[in-house]
C-alpha cells in the first residue's frame, strides 16, 4: 500500500531524512517512532505530496508521489501535527468544507466518520478554536476521513493532548484498522509503539530498526536493572562512574542500568554503599522499546 525506496531530503546543509526505505501493507497500522527532529514530519509531508524528495521514490496505493500527486490526494487522509483547520469556523462548517473539497457530503459518508464524529457532534456549532485539545483531534480526524480515503497519514496526532484523549484516539485507530484502512502514524511517545502492528525507529533521518514491537525488544534485549533510592540524581551520577555500567538513564521514579556482561549486582550494591548510598533497591527487569531505542542510540 505504501512503498518508500531510498527517500532523502535535505534543507541546505541539514539532512532531514537519509536513505529511508520501508513498506506498509494493506490494512496495517504502522508506527514511525522517534524524538522531535528525527525526520518524521518531513517524511510525512513527502508522502502527502507536500514536499518533493531530493532522491528516491515513494508510492501510495500504486501512485507515485511526484508524478501522480493529484490522484494520491484523493486517496489519502492527512492529519498534520499542528491543528490546521479553520479556527473561526464551527465544527460542522469545517467538516462541510473539507467534504466539499473532495466533491462529497457529510451525509454521503456519515457512516465512515460516525464512530469519531458522534463524540463531538453535540458541539457541532462551536467554533473549532474553542475546542479542547482532544476535541480538536477528533475533528481533524473526522475531516481526514470524510472522503473515505484508503490510506490515513497521521503526523504526531497525540502530541500535546491529555492521557485520556491519547487512549481514546488509539482506540479509534484500532477500530478504523478493523474496517480495512491502512494507517501510518508517527509519534514521539515510545509507549504507543506497542499499539502498532509494526514500527520503525527513526533518529536523525535514519531508520535504526523496523519490525513488530515484540521482535524489536526480543532482538535487542540485554540485561537490565532497575535502581531506586532516596537521592536519585546523585545516585545516577554515581552509577555512571561504576566500571560495570554500560549505560544508565532516568526512567520515571527509577534508573535503568544496562550493565556490562560480566558485571555483578552485588558489586554495584557494594560500590554504592562505599559511596554512602545505603537505601538502594536494585532488581532485574524486562526491557521495553524505549530501553531498546536508547540502546540503539548508544
Amino acid at each position: 500500500m505504501i512503498q518508500l525506496h531510498d527517500i532523502s531530503k535535505s534543507y541546505g546543509a541539514v539532512s532531514a531524512v537519509e536513505g529511508i526505505s520501508l513498506e506498509v501493507a494493506d490494512g496495517e497500522l504502522f508506527g514511525l517512532i522517534g524524538p522531535d527532529g528525527a525526520g518524521k514530519t518531513t517524511l510525512f509531508r513527502i508522502m502527502a505530496t507536500l514536499l518533493l524528495p531530493d532522491r528516491g521514490t515513494a508510492t501510495l496505493t500504486g501512485y507515485d508521489v511526484v508524478r501522480d500527486y493529484k490522484a494520491i490526494r484523493h486517496n489519502i487522509g492527512y492529519m498534520p501535527g499542528r491543528f490546521s483547520l479553520y479556527q473561526d469556523l464551527s465544527v460542522m462548517e469545517n467538516l462541510e468544507f473539507y467534504a466539499s473539497v473532495f466533491g462529497t457530503t457529510i451525509a454521503e459518508n456519515y457512516e465512515q466518520i460516525r464512530p469519531i464524529y458522534s463524540q463531538i457532534e453535540p458541539f457541532k456549532h462551536r467554533r473549532a478554536g474553542q475546542l479542547s485539545g482532544g476535541m480538536k483531534q477528533k475533528l481533524a480526524l473526522s475531516c481526514a476521513l470524510v472522503h473515505k480515503p484508503t490510506v490515513l497519514l497521521l503526523d504526531e496526532p497525540t502530541t500535546g493532548v491529555d492521557p485520556v484523549s491519547r487512549q481514546e484516539f488509539w482506540e479509534m485507530l484500532q477500530l478504523l484498522r478493523t474496517q480495512g484502512l491502512t494507517i501510518f502514524v508517527s509519534t514521539p511517545y515510545m509507549d504507543e509503539a506497542r499499539l502498532c502492528d509494526r514500527v520503525a525507529l527513526i533518529e536523525k533521518g535514519r531508520i535504526l530498526d523496523m519490525d513488530t514491537p515484540e521482535r524489536i525488544v526480543q532482538n535487542h534485549a540485554t540485561a537490565l536493572w532497575s535502581l531506586r533510592g532516596s537521592n536519585m540524581f546523585p545516585l545516577l551520577q554515581a552509577v555512571r562512574h561504576w566500571p560495570g555500567t554500560h549505560s544508565c538513564f532516568a526512567f520515571g521514579e527509577s534508573h535503568h542500568i544496562t550493565p556490562h556482561p560480566q558485571a555483578q549486582m552485588a558489586d554495584l550494591k557494594q560500590f554504592l554503599k562505599d559511596k554512602g548510598f545505603e537505601d538502594v533497591h536494585i532488581e532485574v527487569i524486562q526491557p521495553n522499546i524505549e530501553d531498546v531505542f536508547i540502546g540503539l542510540l548508544k
